[in-house]
């Protein structure tokens, strides 16, 4: 496999940065006239102001955990639609229910590029077994290889024994869907001696791909790379022959955020992931994704110079009930708020002797770790917010781990 799929893969990256810093304030401007929430977000910000990532991160951010609501009492997509409901081309019912609205277009979900770094080329046969029924993600696999110009199996999920037959009888050279269901689809065509050895390539998303089963297809001969994509934001990043991290797509801007309060952290730093996305029909501003994610330093060994994140590390949106009180990301990031200069911090619910215990760490500059006053402080701080009596333990620098949890729940799952 050789070759990019056009030459903004290998831009510089400040050429990459300005550019869509200069596209974002008439992005902004469009969307605001087409969505009542594009206009709500922007508030009495002017999009020609919206030139930089600090006056980007300015703006509130849009949770998937609140369109449910939203959408309930204002349908059908709670004015976050760019463009009039008629002129779509199709409108997808997610869990929740959430709905979205697909603009017209053959890749509106910017799948191409992932596929085309995955090793498919015009002309080559795909199975595709991500779901077609009121979900998008059947559309978004299939969008971006007919971009490509390869024809597509519209499988869908389930039917092993039938995947297994098509796939040998039609000899397609790629497949796409979750992870393992292409390793269930191989042994069931090994049972029913079936000759699938056409597929060379796998396109996996939806999950995790561990590495023992990274090492089972490649011992199959099939080279196998994954993506990371949401139904609202499309392909977010992919994997790129280095398997070095996730490739962010060259149509998106991606922050990494801290849980609870939407600003943005240092590189490396574990985080929420946030996504604006240049769709006009489905115009996001800072959506919230709810998963947590980190950005790796340095440009990937394939030469392609856009940034690249870890891959999906959790969710963000932590949240736990305690003496019939939720405790939120959205408490701790308050918490900091009112007691700046403090490092990473942590909120920690265990269960001792039958009764709950909610614990503070805080980090602290080197020295403090003993200042008593500053312990009282955030303890008042605390039961302000949360509403709830807590322990504060104040601890060095560096000393929490960076995995982007601020809500740590260890008390024992009931039975």
């Amino acid at each position: 496999m050789s070759g990019f799929f056009d030459a903004l893969e290998t831009r510089e990256p400040a050429e990459r940065e300005a550019t869509l810093m200069a596209q974002l304030p008439s992005f902004l401007a469009r969307a605001a006239v087409g969505s009542a929430h594009a206009a709500r977000v922007l508030g009495r910000a002017e999009p020609g102001d919206i030139v930089s990532r600090p006056a980007l991160a300015a703006l509130p951010l849009t949770r998937k955990s609140d369109l449910i609501e939203a959408q309930a009492a204002a349908p059908p997509f709670a004015g976050l639609n760019g463009v009039p409901v008629g002129s779509l081309a199709r409108i997808f019912v997610s869990p929740g229910p959430i709905h979205e609205p697909q603009g017209q277009g053959t890749d509106t979900f910017r799948f191409a590029r992932a596929l085309h770094a995955t090793g498919l080329r015009a002309g080559d046969v795909m199975q595709n077994c991500f779901a077609y029924h009121f979900t998008p993600a059947g559309f978004m696999l299939e969008g971006g290889a007919r971009a490509l110009g390869c024809p597509v199996v519209p499988a869908g999920t389930g039917n092993t024994e039938a995947q297994a037959r098509a796939m040998a009888h039609l000899r397609p050279r790629a497949y796409s869907g979750t992870p393992e269901f292409l390793k269930t689809i191989l042994e069931r065509a090994d049972e029913l001696s079936l000759d699938v050895s056409s597929v060379q390539l796998g396109h996996v998303s939806g999950g995790a791909l561990l590495p023992a089963l990274r090492r089972f297809y490649a011992d199959r001969g099939v080279a196998v790379l994954q993506s990371y994509a949401t139904a609202e934001c499309g392909v977010i990043a992919y994997e790129s022959e280095a398997r070095e991290g996730l490739i962010l797509d060259e149509e998106v801007i991606v922050e990494i955020v801290r849980p609870g309060s939407g600003d943005p952290v240092a590189e490396g730093e574990v985080g929420e992931v946030v996504v604006t996305v240049f769709d006009e029909a489905y115009p996001l501003i800072r959506f919230a994704t709810g998963d947590l994610s980190a950005i790796l330093p340095g440009l990937s060994p394939c030469g392609r110079t856009n940034t690249r994140i870890r891959g999906w590390m959790g969710r963000a949106d932590q949240a736990a009930k305690m003496r019939g009180l939720f405790v939120r990301p959205e408490m701790v990031a308050e918490i900091a708020r009112q007691c700046p200069g403090l490092g990473r911090m942590r909120l920690v619910i265990s269960e001792e002797a039958g009764h709950d215990r909610m614990e503070l760490r805080a980090e602290v500059p080197r020295g403090s770790a003993e200042d008593a006053a500053l312990r009282d402080r955030l303890a008042a701080v605390l039961q302000g917010v949360t509403r709830l009596r807590g322990e504060v333990s104040l601890v060095p620098a560096g000393t929490l781990p960076n995995d982007g949890r601020i809500i740590d729940d260890t008390r024992p799952l009931p039975a």
